[in-house]
């Protein structure tokens, strides 16, 4: 049975750094595309970043490339967000969600919702000075 559950998520100053986990039970990550998504007050949900299942492609929102890194262990069947240069507009809670076994291609933030099923509880970054 698949469960997600996020941790790592505070209160930091604009500039700082957070990294985000998510570790996986009830299944395996290989076969699965796993990605990150955030939603802040009055906001819809949004993509920020993904592994696909096929090829293991990152991909990331354009407003956090270069400032975001996903990554997988899959001996710890854990994945992560690490997120330097914090901005307040990063502000959310942020959900990490897993596909079925199934194949998700590189373009996995395109038109997400037809491929998560599986959704953690949240962990909340707030960035503020």
């Amino acid at each position: 049975q698949l469960q997600l559950v996020e941790s790592g998520g505070g209160l930091v100053q604009p500039g700082g750094s957070l990294r985000l986990s998510c570790s996986a039970s009830g299944f395996t990550l290989p076969g699965h595309a796993i990605g990150w998504f955030r939603q802040a007050p009055g906001r819809a949900r949004e993509g920020v970043s993904c592994i696909s299942s096929v090829g293991g492609r990152m991909n990331y929102v354009d407003s956090v490339k270069g400032r975001f890194t996903i990554s997988r262990d899959n001996a710890k069947n854990t994945v992560y967000l690490q997120m330097n240069s914090l901005k307040p507009e990063d502000t959310g809670l942020y959900y990490c969600a897993a596909s079925e076994r199934t194949p998700v291609p590189a373009t996995c933030l395109l038109g997400w919702q037809k491929y998560y099923a599986y959704w953690g509880q949240g962990t909340q970054v707030t960035v503020s000075s």
